[in-house]
């Protein structure tokens, strides 16, 4: 665990943050049942406000990050938090029809936060350091994720669902308070020369591109910075491919197991599994791995994802089950960390939000496509779900391993015409080869 020790103090502390606000950070989970059961809505109803909280969080990540990068992502984080947990605890209070305002409006909150809070890490954190700082983060939240809904069913049975929605408010205004307290004002902010004349930049990551006070036009805009840096367009869009494929595992893979026999206690078992697994090896993993070039790490976490759907090929049973959930989980372990290090080591600094928006909301376009496009294929046609979601994220996989290689072409490429040219000297390049060093 020395590795541990590069990760800044602030980090920790956001991390035990964010542990404690998904712990209380349930509601999600119990949504349904609440709009059809307190609230009354039949299923369609509840489905449609469903959805559109799922809309609402999916374009709060995509679009968080311009906030983080205009404005500071503290400030980003902090408003967002305090917004959308505010929304949360008046839930109780609001009729009815105001929910279908409310819950979209406080998921797009919820979305922006996330996005936030990852680009927040990634400029308190250095090159280098960054994966090891975002394993943190995402153990404390697999360990509030894990002991949450667990808490939350108590509640929820013992008081009422009123109260989930008060505790989820009050825990994202406390997240809001705890990062005020621990992270300095002045982190999580790029000054934009066109707007701060005269003023020192902040050091960026080697890799990115610096500012140029006296040339505001040398920043490039962010479809100029991802066409600059081609493995990080194929990285995402291989993890859309990939969340929509991973989270079959909450929609159709437990009506799959109820259809063949086994029943809701198996599969809260499984998920015990994966929560376990994640809880004890992701961290460690993550340090044993942080020397190694991350897109080949992703990779193969995805191809191991591919391999856990293909072992419902060999047929139903709760043996291989738990062999398609340890597969899964070490897949997720594998690809989701570094591939979040991988696009803040990447993002030039005046972009580092947007690049991070980017990445969340493609690490959850599940949470909107994966039951629809699921459930149509699971009802029209049953036995081709498992084989075109194993196809699917090996493709994903094997199109990530394209990227490395398009990443260390490029790289060899500014090499030979840096020796060309004479001596390397410029850090960018030098930190790109270090990397992903030529095949």
């Amino acid at each position: 665990m020395r590795g541990l020790k590069d990760v800044p103090r602030a980090v920790w502390l956001l991390a035990g943050g964010t542990f404690v606000n998904m712990t209380v950070s349930v509601t999600f989970a119990f949504l349904f049942l609440y709009l059809t059961g307190p609230r009354g809505l039949d299923a369609g109803q509840a489905g449609l406000v469903a959805g559109a909280g799922g809309a609402g969080l999916l374009a709060g990540n995509l679009t968080g990050g311009f906030f983080g990068d205009r404005f500071g992502h503290r400030r980003a984080l902090l408003t967002s938090a305090v917004t959308g947990g505010l929304l949360l605890a008046a839930v109780p209070l609001l009729p009815t029809p105001a929910l279908c305002a409310a819950l979209p409006l406080a998921q797009y909150a919820s979305g922006v936060q996330r996005a936030a809070n990852a680009a927040l890490v990634a400029v308190i954190v250095p090159e280098g350091q960054r994966r090891q700082a975002f394993a943190v983060v995402r153990a404390a939240a697999n360990g509030g994720f894990t002991a949450g809904p667990l808490l939350g069913a108590l509640v929820a049975t013992r008081l009422s669902y009123d109260w989930l929605y008060v505790a989820d408010g009050l825990g994202s205004v406390g997240l809001a308070w705890w990062t005020a307290r621990v992270v300095p004002a002045r982190a999580g902010s790029v000054l934009i020369p066109a707007r701060a004349e005269g003023v020192r930049l902040p050091s960026v990551p080697a890799g990115a591109v610096r500012l140029d006070a006296a040339d505001p036009a040398a920043a490039p805009g962010l479809w100029a910075a991802l066409r600059a840096r081609p493995a990080v367009p194929v990285l995402l869009g291989a993890i859309v491919v990939a969340d929509i494929v991973y989270r079959q595992l909450y929609t159709t893979f437990p009506v799959y197991l109820a259809d063949h026999g086994l029943d809701t206690g198996v599969y809260g078992a499984l998920l015990a599994v994966n929560g376990g697994v994640l809880l004890c090896l992701e961290l460690p993993a993550a340090l044993a791995l942080r020397r190694r070039a991350p897109l080949p790490v992703v990779a193969t976490g995805l191809l191991l994802v591919a391999a856990g759907y293909g072992v419902l090929l060999a047929g139903p049973g709760a043996r291989v089950a738990v062999a398609m959930m340890t597969l899964l989980t070490l897949g997720e372990l594998l690809y989701k960390t570094p591939a979040t290090a991988y696009v803040a080591d990447r993002a030039p600094a005046h972009l580092q939000g947007r690049f991070q928006s980017l990445y969340a909301g493609a690490s959850i376009t599940g949470v909107v496509l994966a039951a629809p496009l699921g459930g149509a294929l699971y009802q029209a046609a049953p036995g081709l779900l498992w084989p075109l979601t194993t196809a699917a994220a090996a493709v994903a996989g094997c199109a990530v391993l394209a990227g490395a290689r398009l990443e260390n072409g490029r790289a060899a490429r500014h090499l030979a015409a840096g020796a060309a040219a004479g001596p390397l000297t410029t850090p960018a390049l030098r930190a790109a080869t270090r990397r992903n060093p030529p095949a």
